[in-house]
């Protein structure tokens, strides 16, 4: 018989897979309530899978049917999960839910790589030349492969950004749907707007390097040690933004609407500061000896990627070539195979939260029968460790 075991708190259980009525148990996590496949003990919090021979985490979707827009990010998810296949996307392993019927499914939860911290404790830490740019590497090739898939982030930051102690690198999510809406004046929700694009807090138009400004407040992040940005609301972040980098020009000001126009021409016009004064060389390390890495190409990137206006600002592609990262350039990194999504109206699609729930149940039936039939993703390929 194939047993399962996952880990979880101090009480162990077990399952025999082949018994025809499926076991689950409850354990409170934190404020959440898990029912899962049988659980096993263990003192890192982490879950090991017999099935898999692998530690795994998961990953409990948040209420997925309170209403449209939950039901809608949950279905996105899952769905994107199943199709992505790269080493610097967290991988899904597993999907399942304890509920037997379409009338009594309401969780479901995701089996996921297990890593071992989120980007936020790495900032703490201080970071070679060669730890940063691979770091920063690796975020780059992830993104360009979600790209490659008509997939633009628009809302990266540390919290769903994941590594190992070898220093290798997944992204967690996909961010905003197309149709999620943003702007200076609608009404703010309580998220991370640290790391937002102007174009995405001004409610512009955005292309595909609206990400390239989050991996340069990531990085910025990375090298103080604090936060560049640290709006308390949307209006509040392009004050942060504009203090440090400056009042924009004209030109840019001038792709505004007019009601955001308006307030942004009221702010107090700003100088902004030199990129050597945000970010002078005591902030680095030495330069490194090994790949020739300096802190004015570290520099050098933020001020390309740290640009207010986007069309004017590096491109993913741009960024992967800068001297600062392209020491690690791999072509089966960068240019691996976009991911098939079958689901070309996946952002556009609008239905009932019942609708939604029964896409979302068939998604989970049909991972199941993919696993009975041997017919799974396997673990992702290996990744270079960073070279000493």
């Amino acid at each position: 018989p194939c047993f399962i075991l996952f880990y979880f708190g101090h009480v162990c259980f077990t399952m025999n897979r082949n018994k025809r009525e499926k076991e689950y148990y409850s354990i409170d996590v934190g404020d959440s309530t898990f029912t899962v496949l049988k659980l096993c003990a263990s003192f890192n919090g982490s879950a090991y899978d017999h099935n898999l021979e692998r530690n795994v985490a998961i990953k409990k979707l948040s209420r997925p049917f309170q209403n449209q827009t939950h039901a809608k990010r949950a279905y996105r998810e899952l769905v994107l999960m199943k199709c992505v296949n790269h080493k610097n996307i967290i991988g899904l392993l597993n999907v399942f839910t304890p509920q037997k019927t379409l009338e009594e499914f309401q969780d479901v939860y995701l089996v996921m790589e297990l890593m071992d911290a989120n980007l936020c404790q790495v900032i703490q830490m201080e970071l070679d030349h060669e730890r940063l740019s691979y770091l920063l590497y690796q975020m780059l090739c992830g993104i360009k492969h979600l790209h490659a898939a008509g997939i633009i982030h628009r809302d990266l930051k540390p919290s769903n950004i994941v590594v190992k102690s070898d220093c290798t690198l997944k992204i967690l999510d996909f961010g905003l749907a197309r149709t999620a809406a943003t702007g200076l004046l609608m009404t703010p929700y309580v998220v991370t707007r640290y790391y937002r694009a102007p174009e995405v807090i001004l409610g512009m138009g955005y292309q595909a390097n609206v990400d390239v400004w989050s991996v340069g407040c990531i990085m910025a992040e990375m090298v103080r040690g604090s936060v560049l940005f640290p709006g308390t609301d949307h209006i509040d972040q392009w004050n942060k933004v504009i203090e440090q980098l400056g009042t924009p020009s004209q030109e840019f000001l001038m792709k505004l609407n007019q009601s955001v126009r308006t307030y942004v021409e009221n702010r107090p016009r700003y100088a902004g500061y030199t990129f050597e004064k945000l970010f002078p060389d005591v902030l680095f390390h030495a330069d490194s000896e090994h790949n020739k890495l300096k802190a004015s190409q570290a520099r050098d990137l933020l001020s390309k990627m740290l640009v207010i206006d986007a069309s004017k600002r590096i491109s993913v592609d741009e960024a992967l070539q800068h001297p600062y990262i392209n020491v690690w350039y791999d072509p089966t990194e960068v240019e691996a195979p976009p991911p098939a999504i079958t689901d070309k109206q996946l952002d556009e699609r609008e239905h009932t939260v019942e609708e939604w729930k029964e896409l979302i149940y068939k998604e989970v039936l049909d991972w199941e029968e993919r696993t009975k039939n041997g017919v799974i993703k396997g673990q992702p390929a290996s990744i270079a460790q960073v070279q000493q």
